[in-house]
């Protein structure tokens, strides 16, 4: 993701999770947070006012692919993971499953994702997610927003001849930890 720009490439983010959990509110703040940062054309999805949701995913994924047809969709979400990952922010290219940390079945979004590790899966996730560290959240979700403004604030230096960026590949499942 390294090349990635909103001014050689149409894109749009899709910032998933929900503001009535903390563990799964790192979608809709990171999509807050963006809104102020990343430059005025680009789409933002996923806020704290308007939540792409496991209850309205669907619906809203159809209307905005409906009227972004070419754009590469960037995707964000919170997700389970192990103690030692707690923290971690990871990219990569593919779409992401919303709602697999919590076994839930929902269509996939993305061409390219952005996860952050908010807590430990495995055992009563909801509850997990419900009881997970704010401060946490927030700074993955201002590391994320501040991240994707800056990539989709640069000049790309040579335009990209596929839909995915170049030297996306290189990029793509590079690692991140969060300062918690």
């Amino acid at each position: 993701m390294g090349r990635l720009s909103a001014r050689d490439e149409n894109v749009a983010v899709v910032c998933v999770g929900t503001d009535r959990s903390t563990g799964d509110a790192l979608g809709p703040l990171t999509g807050h947070k963006l809104q102020a940062l990343a430059p005025r054309h680009v789409p933002i999805f996923g806020t704290l006012e308007e939540p792409v949701h496991a209850g309205n995913l669907a619906e809203k994924m159809a209307d905005i692919t409906r009227r972004f047809p070419r754009h590469l969709f960037v995707a964000v979400d919170a997700c389970l993971g192990s103690l030692e990952n707690v923290g971690t922010i990871c990219v990569g290219q593919g779409a992401l499953r919303p709602g697999a940390g919590v076994n839930k079945v929902l269509p996939p979004v993305g061409d390219l994702h952005v996860t952050g590790v908010v807590n430990v899966g495995g055992f009563m996730e909801y509850f997990v997610l419900q009881n997970t560290r704010l401060h946490l959240v927030m700074r993955m979700s201002t590391v994320i927003a501040e991240g994707l403004a800056e990539l989709l604030a640069r000049p790309v230096a040579a335009p990209s001849a596929n839909r995915f960026p170049a030297r996306a590949a290189e990029t793509a499942g590079r690692v991140w930890q969060s300062s918690t």
